[in-house]
């Protein structure tokens, strides 16, 4: 009986890719066992690069795209600033951050919001995340996730740090 070389290849493919992420799954055991779970130490170069990651691929795309829908008006930028000094800053800082004393006993920490990781967040990134939350982080969702542009949280994008809508005052607000 003659084998199928294509055939033999495919399994041999699988069985590599199985083993392979066999030895993922166990070197990340590992690795958590080493660490243990505690809050305190920080994140790997590549535990940072994964979340940021999968953080992007898991906001919907329609939102990803979204605009904001609110003119950048004086008017949008205080309610955003209020609003950031109401809820946000507690965790990302008045300067945005991300070093206060709660965020550094949490685990993954608060986002600086001047690095260019975070600035690259699009307005409907940003929207989604306020608006929705991030799980199994300190994020919580502050509103409903109705993108309507009444939610108060499109004038908190507005004033944010990374709103791509609000580049010019960026450097000036979150300059240190």
């Amino acid at each position: 009986m003659r084998r199928d070389p294509q055939r033999a290849r495919l399994a041999a493919g699988i069985l590599i890719g199985l083993a392979g992420a066999g030895v993922v799954a166990l070197a990340g055991t590992l690795a958590l066992f080493h660490a243990g779970i505690g809050a305190r130490p920080a994140p790997s170069a590549l535990e940072t690069i994964v979340a940021r990651r999968a953080r992007h691929l898991l906001v919907p795309r329609a939102m990803r795209d979204m605009p904001n829908p609110l003119p950048r008006t004086e008017e949008a930028l205080r309610a955003g600033r209020e609003h950031w000094a109401d809820h946000c800053a507690i965790c990302h800082g008045n300067d945005g951050r991300g070093d206060t004393a709660i965020v550094n006993g949490t685990y993954p920490r608060a986002p600086d919001m001047r690095l260019a990781a975070t600035q690259r967040l699009t307005d409907g990134e940003l929207f989604y995340i306020i608006e929705n939350g991030v799980r199994f982080t300190a994020m919580p969702a502050w509103g409903t996730g109705d993108p309507s542009p009444t939610s108060e949280s499109w004038n908190l994008v507005h004033s944010s740090a990374t709103s791509p809508s609000s580049a010019p005052a960026r450097s000036r607000r979150w300059s240190g």
